[in-house]
């Protein structure tokens, strides 16, 4: 018997891996990404850790060809709430016919099990496309292709805020330390995709300020209109 088809909502951090799980998917000729669905900081109205403006993330979608769902979190959120929130947008999902959430995670066992105990009992199934790959040997299939992508977050416990607004890069995957993940899988530092395979054109951006706050270090990646100046 043939395998259904998934329709799958993928869980877009604006991140290099998110944006990877993409590329990854749309090479498969069953599955189908029908939206995009990103996670905001009710706070400050940025995805969580990443920081990543909403404009940022709209040019993204646009960027890719796909809808884009925002989940709005209180910050902070108790446990009960965020399940509360997260359940009644699984139930929407289900409603337009999405039977798969994707997610770029590549080998925490413990954030995969708890993505699986959160849609245990619905009917979506969760997916992992970039599950176990290598991430030195991602890292470098990411950036051959074309990825581009900046750092806009960094915990400073791993790394000095330097590294904040940089672009990653073979360059800047030969400075890391040798204890920390070229993916940031650990979360190490955190990621904006500009371009790549997946997009149909560059967003153009420049860097704005970088802020320290609660042990990390934040940069303002911040989308420009075309032709304006660019991050080098």
């Amino acid at each position: 018997m043939e395998a259904m088809a998934r329709k799958i909502g993928l869980s877009w951090s604006s991140g290099k891996d998110s944006a990877w799980a993409l590329h990854v998917l749309r090479q498969t000729s069953t599955d189908e990404v029908t939206e995009l669905f990103s996670v905001l900081n009710e706070r400050f109205n940025r995805v969580s850790m990443h920081a990543t403006r909403v404009e940022m993330l709209r040019l993204q979608a646009e960027a890719v060809g796909l809808p884009l769902q925002t989940i709005h979190l209180p910050d902070p959120c108790p446990n009960h709430r965020c399940d509360a929130i997260m359940g009644g947008f699984v139930a929407d999902c289900t409603a337009r016919g999405t039977n798969s959430f994707a997610f770029g995670d590549l080998y925490l066992e413990d954030v995969r099990r708890y993505r699986e105990k959160q849609l245990a009992g619905t009917d979506v199934e969760p997916i992992f496309p970039l599950w176990r790959l290598p991430p030195r040997e991602l890292a470098e299939q990411m950036l051959a292709a074309g990825l581009e992508a900046y750092i806009s977050c960094v915990d400073l416990k791993k790394l000095p805020a330097s590294f904040a607004g940089r672009r990653w890069s073979r360059e800047l995957l030969e400075k890391l330390p040798p204890e920390v993940d070229p993916c940031g899988e650990k979360g190490e530092f955190h990621t904006i995709v500009v371009d790549g395979p997946m997009f149909a054109e560059r967003i153009e951006v420049e860097l704005g300020e970088v802020r320290q706050r609660d042990g990390f270090a934040y940069a303002d990646i911040i989308p420009l209109n075309r032709g304006e100046r660019r991050i080098p």
